[in-house]
């Protein structure tokens, strides 16, 4: 399990592929590496990576299966690329965000940067079948780091989270530009709920659903903005 406190951006030093497998050797800054063993999990960009050999004092390799290539952006990296990472939480960790499980749920696009005087808002489509998860106030994982939704559309596909200066300084959000892909997680309590609710509307209401759901668009409502969204201490 994970925190979703991003600790460190790593650099990716060698890319070997192999037959089903990608390894990937990250090189972390001095001291994140202290007691890390073979075996242990990094959240890597939200992908949580088994390491697999220790290569130094401040390198470790990671295998990553063609699967997990596919469906987030650990695929299209390169040598010198950077990425958030953050060791597994141990037993009696302050969550600071919210629990990750290091399991992306889909990547998807950023779609608009824009820069205030304090603050940078993204704006990131959401493919159809998530968002009925998304939900204002709620919590949300990218590239491994815990955010606060401010705004979503369902019926646009989108939303919209607030970066601090803070976490611009903590992680690899900075450089990120309209068009680039990002690794998504849901918040776990959330989806529980959410699916909780629409099986006993859908067990309740039988036949009836299709007519209430039809209703509800006309007025540009869906049965997902009738669930709240559990929350929980996190950063922005």
């Amino acid at each position: 399990m994970f925190t979703g406190i991003v600790q460190a951006t790593a650099g990716i030093a060698a890319i070997e592929d192999r037959s089903g497998l990608r390894t990937f050797t990250l090189e972390f800054p001095a001291g994140f590496c202290k007691d890390l063993e073979i075996g242990a999990s990094v959240s890597t960009d939200g992908v949580c990576l088994t390491v697999t050999e220790i290569v130094s004092p401040t390198r470790a390799n990671f295998d990553v299966m063609l699967q997990s290539l596919n469906i987030t952006t650990l695929g299209s990296y390169g040598v010198g690329d950077r990425v958030n990472v953050e060791r597994a939480a141990r037993d009696g960790a302050e969550i600071g965000g919210h629990p990750l499980s290091g399991h992306v749920d889909f990547s998807a696009t950023l779609a608009d940067v824009k820069h205030l005087d304090n603050n940078v808002v993204w704006r990131v489509a959401v493919p159809e079948d998530f968002r009925r998860y998304v939900f204002a106030k709620g919590y949300i994982a990218i590239h491994g780091a815990s955010l606060t939704v401010a705004e979503v559309n369902r019926q646009e596909g989108w939303f919209e989270v607030w970066l601090i200066p803070e976490t611009l300084r903590a992680t690899v959000f900075a450089h990120k530009k309209a068009g680039d892909r990002l690794n998504i997680e849901i918040e776990r309590s959330t989806q529980v709920v959410v699916d909780t609710v629409r099986e006993t509307v859908q067990e309740s209401l039988g036949r009836l659903q299709p007519v209430l759901e039809a209703i509800l668009r006309e007025k540009g409502l869906s049965l997902d903005d009738f669930v709240q969204s559990p929350k929980l201490p996190g950063r922005g």
